[in-house]
């Protein structure tokens, strides 16, 4: 990754804009990360924000934040094109220790789940972080987790492990590499006990 800092610039799919979030998105956030079904799987750990003013500070915390990041990773408000409006948050943050790993994360509103977002989504911030010369972006999944396994399963990424160094959980490994985002590449790798049982 860069060391040079930069501003998230929007990204679009056939359905999605990915923008920067803006404090104006406060409700259409809190409509994502209000609901402790979404912020359950979030590593690190996060509770469900319990308000719009908690909401608020949230999201003045995270564009200070990016303005710390070195390019290209960042914050994304996902906002659907057909009406306008933020259905999910999506993330490329570095991993620690170390920041030398680079994650790619998204976080949707329950009701727009199932719809196949978060796969556009991945995809979309995929292409672009590897068009930055990013060789290698991995996703971190806390077991039980099905929903998110599928999708980075579906975008190519491949299982490498578990590994308790992220965060000081015990979280599921995924890697992608710019060739894995080739849809005739080969099924990735399953990792064991996906429902978590």
């Amino acid at each position: 990754m860069s060391t040079s800092t930069w501003t998230p610039h929007p990204l679009t799919t056939e359905r999605l804009t990915l923008r920067p979030w803006l404090v104006d998105d406060a409700q259409a956030a809190l409509d994502v990360y209000g609901h402790a079904e979404v912020t359950r799987w979030l590593s690190p750990d996060m509770d469900r924000v319990p308000d719009l003013a908690a909401m608020r500070l949230l999201l003045q915390q995270w564009s200070a934040e990016g303005d710390r990041l070195p390019a290209p990773a960042g914050r994304w408000a996902i906002q659907r094109n057909t009406d306008d409006r933020v259905i999910g948050g999506a993330v490329l943050l570095p991993l620690p220790p170390g920041d030398e790993d680079l994650e790619i994360g998204w976080q949707l509103r329950p009701d727009a789940w199932g719809n196949g977002y978060a796969t556009e989504t991945t995809h979309a911030l995929a292409s672009w972080a590897f068009s930055q010369n990013v060789q290698e972006i991995f996703a971190v999944v806390r077991p039980g987790d099905a929903r998110a396994a599928a999708t980075v399963r579906n975008n190519g990424m491949h299982w490498v492990g578990e590994t308790s160094k992220y965060f000081g959980v015990e979280l599921q490994v995924f890697r992608l590499r710019a060739a894995d985002l080739d849809r005739a590449a080969p099924a990735a790798l399953q990792p064991p006990n996906l429902s978590g049982d």
